[in-house]
């Protein structure tokens, strides 16, 4: 029985590659004068938005009523996580965020990264680098559901090290999980996972649909696919190719 095809277009967007999607990032900067740090605030409003939704249609909660632990990468997925953090805990959610520590060997994290990072906890949120003293399995225990903002479209093989170990304390929680962008550990383009991922409830796909998340084998693992506007221009997005 042959396979059944990924479709080239979804709710009337173009379905890309995760190749297309940077070099949509890129043109946004450069043909449209839109920083990344803009893209990143949009993105992290948006997300927020779609939590507090989830929050209120989908547990019946009032946000102050709530509590929601933020899993982070150490790069730009994350730092959508810390942005969606910031929001969060401004609208009264009790928001508990674990960010991948850097990696060994004299890492740093990002200019940006750690800009969110401030500004979240500025807001109230707790924000700690993860590990066997941290606490996340607890906080995960506690809450009611949980942002994946681990990896993003850039990552590629099997996740290891803290992110191995944060998306199984994600997994063991059994809490409903929204993920950004793709839930992480499934490949972006191909729908397939070498073994480590997230299983969404809901993925809160950013600007353009990609091609994995509409694989069938992958509905699993996304779960409910929202497309989120971060504020390309239509232009761009019109110009996109599957």
């Amino acid at each position: 029985m042959p396979k059944e095809p990924i479709p080239e277009a979804y709710q009337g967007l173009p379905v890309v590659t995760a190749a297309a999607m940077r070099d949509l990032d890129a043109q946004a900067t450069e043909r449209f004068g839109i920083p990344m740090a803009t893209l990143m605030e949009n993105a992290g409003e948006a997300v927020a938005r779609e939590t507090l939704a989830f929050i209120k249609e989908r547990l019946s909660k009032a946000p102050s009523e709530a509590a929601v632990v933020v899993c982070c990468g150490r790069g730009a997925n994350g730092g959508d996580g810390l942005a969606a953090a910031r929001r969060l805990a401004q609208a009264g959610v009790k928001t508990a965020v674990f960010v991948c520590p850097p990696k060994k060997d004299g890492g740093v994290y990002p200019a940006y990264f750690m800009e969110n990072w401030n500004k979240a906890q500025e807001a109230g949120a707790q924000v700690r680098e993860a590990g066997p003293e941290a606490g996340l399995a607890e906080a995960l225990a506690r809450c009611d559901a949980a942002l994946d903002a681990l990896l993003g479209t850039g990552s590629s093989g099997k996740p290891a090290g803290a992110i191995h170990h944060m998306i199984q304390e994600l997994t063991r929680s059994q809490k409903p999980v929204l993920a950004v962008d793709v839930p992480s550990g499934i490949q972006p383009d191909t729908g397939y996972h070498s073994g480590v991922f997230v299983t969404a409830s809901v993925t809160l796909t950013l600007g353009l649909p990609k091609r994995g998340l509409l694989a069938p084998h992958a509905a699993k693992n996304v779960g409910e696919l929202k497309v989120l506007d971060i504020g390309y221009p239509p232009a761009l997005l019109a110009a996109a190719k599957p």
